[in-house]
C-alpha cells in the first residue's frame, strides 16, 4: 500500500517488464492471502470488532510490502502479480471506506468520493484502450500521496472505533486531506489522459 501509485507499472516490486516467474510464487502466495483478507475484514466490521478488523489491515499493508520486496530480492517479478497486486491493495482500500461509512464511522459521502476517483481512473483507461491509445497513465506524486493519506486514515478510523484511542480532530483532518488529494488526483489523472488523446 504505502508509496505505490496507482495506476502503476507492471510488477509487484516495480519495473515496466516483469520476467515470467509462474504462477506460484511467494509473492503471489502473500497477495493472494492479503486479497482472502478482504471479506475478514468486512466480516469482523459487521461484527463490530474493528479492534481485530485494524489489525488485519495492518498485517495487509505489511503483507504488500513484503509482497514487492520478496519479488524483487527473488526476481520473482511476474505477470499475474503485476495485476492481482494493485487489485488486492484496491480491493481492501474500497471495501474498509465502504464498511466504515455503512457503520457511520467515516462519512459516506466520502467513501462515494473514493469509489467514484477509482471508477473515473479504470473509466479512463478503458476509454484510450477503445480509442486505440496505450491505456497508461504515469504514476503522479499526489497519487502516491492520495494512496498514503487513505490508508493512514482507514487504520486511524480502525484504530479510533476499535480502541477509542487518538482525537477526535485527527479523524477529521485526515478526512479533509483525503477529500482534497483525492479530488486533486483524480482531476490531474483526467487532465493527463485528455492530453493524451
Amino acid at each position: 500500500m504505502p508509496g505505490r501509485a496507482d495506476p502503476k507499472p507492471a510488477g509487484d516490486g516495480g519495473g515496466d517488464t516483469p520476467p515470467d516467474a509462474g504462477l506460484f510464487t511467494l509473492p503471489n502466495a502473500i497477495t493472494f492471502a492479503r486479497l482472502c483478507a478482504v471479506p475478514g475484514a468486512i466480516w469482523l466490521m459487521l461484527q463490530a470488532r474493528l479492534d481485530l478488523a485494524f489489525w488485519v489491515f495492518v498485517a495487509a499493508g505489511i503483507s504488500d510490502g513484503l509482497d514487492g520486496w520478496l519479488a524483487r530480492v527473488r526476481n520473482s517479478r511476474s505477470a499475474l502479480g503485476a495485476l492481482m497486486d494493485p487489485a488486492a491493495d484496491k480491493a481492501l482500500l474500497v471495501s474498509v471506506y465502504i464498511t466504515l461509512a455503512v457503520l457511520g464511522v467515516l462519512p459516506d459521502w466520502l467513501a462515494i468520493l473514493v469509489v467514484f476517483r477509482d471508477l473515473v481512473i479504470v473509466g479512463g483507461v478503458l476509454v484510450l484502450y477503445m480509442l486505440g491509445l496505450r491505456p497508461f497513465l504515469q504514476p503522479l506524486f499526489i497519487s502516491k500521496l492520495n494512496t498514503a493519506a487513505q490508508i493512514v486514515l482507514a487504520a486511524g478510523a480502525l484504530l479510533q472505533a476499535g480502541y477509542g484511542l487518538g482525537p477526535a480532530w485527527a479523524l477529521q483532518a485526515g478526512i479533509a486531506v483525503v477529500t482534497a488529494t483525492t479530488l486533486a488526483s483524480g482531476g490531474l489523472y483526467v487532465v493527463q489522459a485528455a492530453r493524451r488523446r
